[in-house]
This record gives structure tokens, C-alpha cells and sequence, in this order.
């Protein structure tokens, strides 16, 4: 059975696709695994893997700050937490 994406991981697909051309996206809705934790209703846990070409030249720390740049205003409200996988 397909999940229907929440409008967040629909949001966050949409910045990355435009902001980096991918050639290989995923994004997993993770908050479910955080349930009854402190911050779990603060916003969602999302995990990412990335693989684009505009990635491929910067260090793991500088595509990891573009890709969170990219999605900044999301954080901490809507997107609490956020596991990257970058690659080329």
C-alpha cells in the first residue's frame, strides 16, 4: 500500500527538487517512531538521501548547511528533526 505524502514532505520535495535537480530523492516520515516523546509534537521527523550533482564537489559539513539552508525556515516548527544522506 502507497503512503500519501504529508504536505511537509510534499513541501520539502518540492524545495530540493528545484533547488538541486537530484538524480535520487527519498524522504521517509519518520515522527511516527518518535511518538510519546518530548518534542514529537512539535513538528515532523523526516529522513532525506540525496544524491545530486551540485553536491558532489563540497565537503559532507558544506552540503549538509546547503541542503538545511534550503529548508531553514521550516526548522524547528513544522521539520524537528531532519537525518541527511548526501551523496553524489
Amino acid at each position: 500500500m502507497t503512503k500519501t505524502p504529508t504536505p511537509l514532505v510534499m513541501e520539502v520535495e518540492q524545495r530540493l527538487r528545484q533547488r538541486f535537480n537530484p538524480t535520487l530523492l527519498t524522504i521517509e516520515d519518520e515522527s511516527h517512531l518518535h511518538a510519546g516523546h518530548a518534542e514529537g509534537g512539535r513538528g515532523k521527523h523526516l529522513r532525506v538521501t540525496i544524491s545530486s550533482e551540485q553536491l558532489c564537489h563540497q565537503s559532507r559539513i558544506q552540503a549538509h548547511r546547503v541542503v538545511y539552508d534550503t529548508l531553514d525556515d521550516l526548522i524547528p516548527e513544522a521539520l524537528h528533526a531532519l537525518s541527511l544522506k548526501v551523496s553524489c
